[in-house]
């Protein structure tokens, strides 16, 4: 039986259809803390949130694009509606758009910025409104990347927001902290999902030989660091970055592009 760290606890999880999202919400629904799991597609959101009811855990879906406030909004007042508060928010919905610099399309420009940084930045102003409410604390967690770390080709645009949400989690301690309110992000490096598998059947074998621990992560490693930066056992722990990448960052070259089509290079 899992230690029930997350017991009365009510989590908003972004972009939790599957991948890394779907693990953090499982993890924490396994360990007693009710879930508001949120997809832009209906479908998966309602799976996802299906299989961990299955497993015993409670689950409630709640699909649309998270960089809309109105449906930022109806998570916060959804989590009050079915579980009486809010505590914990992972912003976890992003988007990775490649292109060349010289012709980055101001759509797809504007795209990212909207929801790696805009839903970002309102989910932890929704939430962090409704923890004051509360007076209890509570937990914001934002994903950011290895790439807000280090430049990787193709990626200035996407790089850029992930920078953004490690400044602006740093940035809000001011604010937050009196509330007992942390702020935290995680920074995966490459990592198979469901996505980056099917996006490049050889993404393990090419992140496997440039990782320094031999491997690309797997969901479950993104999922323990949130978690902990999550609990109750990181409760002196604001305004930081942790990065989980096997080493990546420290030593390792950039996947060799010459013969692959930049969309098949995905990092977390």
């Amino acid at each position: 039986m899992h230690n029930q760290l997350f017991d009365n606890q009510v989590a908003i999880i972004t972009g939790a259809g599957q991948g890394i999202g779907f693990e953090i919400a499982k993890q924490l629904a396994s360990q007693g803390a009710g879930i508001i799991l949120n997809d832009a597609d209906e479908t998966l959101a309602a799976e996802a949130a299906r299989t961990i009811r299955d497993k015993g855990g409670e689950c409630v879906a709640f699909a649309g694009d998270a960089s809309n406030p109105e449906i930022i909004e109806g998570m916060v007042d959804e989590s009050i509606k079915c579980f009486g508060k809010l505590t914990i928010a992972v912003a976890n919905a992003g988007i990775t758009l490649f292109g060349d610099f010289f012709e980055y399309p101001v759509e797809s420009l504007r795209k990212v910025l909207e929801v790696n940084l805009m839903g970002s930045f309102m989910l932890a102003q929704a939430a962090a409104r409704q923890m004051r409410l509360q007076k209890e604390g509570g937990r914001i967690l934002l994903m950011s990347s290895v790439v807000g770390h280090q430049a990787h080709q193709f990626l200035g645009a996407y790089a850029m927001t992930k920078a953004g949400l490690e400044m602006l989690a740093k940035n809000l301690v001011l604010e937050l902290s009196p509330y007992g309110i942390t702020i935290n992000s995680v920074a995966p490096g490459a990592t198979l999902t469901e996505r980056t598998l099917a996006e490049d059947p050889t993404y393990p074998k090419i992140w496997s030989a440039i990782t320094p621990m031999g491997r690309p992560a797997i969901c479950e490693d993104i999922a323990n660091a949130a978690l902990f930066l999550l609990s109750p056992l990181s409760g002196h722990i604001t305004g930081q970055s942790l990065v989980v990448d096997g080493g990546w960052t420290s030593v390792s070259p950039l996947p060799d592009l010459s013969n692959l089509d930049v969309k098949k290079t995905n990092l977390g």
